[in-house]
């Protein structure tokens, strides 16, 4: 795992690779349109994929967008696992504590889930997290939420202090500057409100459903609409 490579200066993945100024190189996204200073950032609310989303790695998915400005735009995916790997692969692939600490901890630690942040840099790691933890590479998203990319913040959510709550994604979603917007312009994605529940509390497997409730229409409601031009 290209995760591995990253513990020589202990990080999961560098805070620049999600900076905006780093969006159209680091990325490697190319721009499809201007970016419209008039728009509100999105930055730190939900994307949910409409069911005719042509990219198949977004179909029925629920992005937190963490960045958002004239430079582009990042997010993860918070609601697809990674199939056949759990966070106790991912503590001992990195070398994090003592094996026998790790066998020992409790399941629903080992065992929580790892997310598909997105298909770009799939190997880099961010944890998105609650604001009681917090370190000087932390990024706020929200006032409640934050992002941390060093290995500390795995080794805290393994043996303590752990943040109260906390998501653990491989990869991230990145759009060059106008991107963003010309997909929501061409009704590839619908916007909602933060929401901590949605993020932390509903269970991965309903959060896509949930997301829609959010704004009082189904599956359903969303095919019959795509459905006309």
């Amino acid at each position: 795992m290209a995760l591995a490579q990253q513990k020589m200066n202990g990080q999961i993945a560098p805070l620049q690779a999600f900076v905006m100024a780093s969006s159209r190189h680091a990325l490697g996204m190319a721009a499809s349109g201007p970016y419209n200073p008039h728009m509100n950032t999105l930055e730190g609310q939900f994307l949910v994929a409409m069911p005719d989303m042509e990219d198949e790695r977004f179909a029925e998915s629920v992005i937190l967008v963490v960045g958002h400005g004239p430079e582009g735009a990042m997010g993860l995916v918070v609601n697809h696992e990674l199939a056949n790997l759990r966070f106790s692969d991912i503590l001992d692939e990195l070398d994090l504590g003592d094996p026998d600490a790790v066998i020992r901890l409790p399941d629903s630690i080992r065992d929580r889930a790892v997310m598909r942040g997105g298909p770009v840099e799939k190997g880099r790691g961010f944890v998105l997290h609650s604001g009681d933890y917090h370190s000087g590479n932390t990024y706020q998203v929200t006032d409640d939420i934050g992002l941390t990319a060093t290995l500390d913040v795995l080794k805290a959510m393994a043996f303590g202090p752990a943040p109260r709550a906390a998501l653990f994604a491989l990869g991230c979603c990145g759009w060059s500057p106008g991107q963003l917007e010309e997909e929501i312009g061409a009704n590839g994605w619908l916007t909602i409100p933060f929401d901590r529940g949605l993020l932390f509390d509903v269970p991965v497997e309903h959060r896509y459903d949930r997301a829609l409730a959010s704004l009082h229409i189904t599956r359903a409601t969303l095919s019959t609409e795509a459905g006309h031009g």
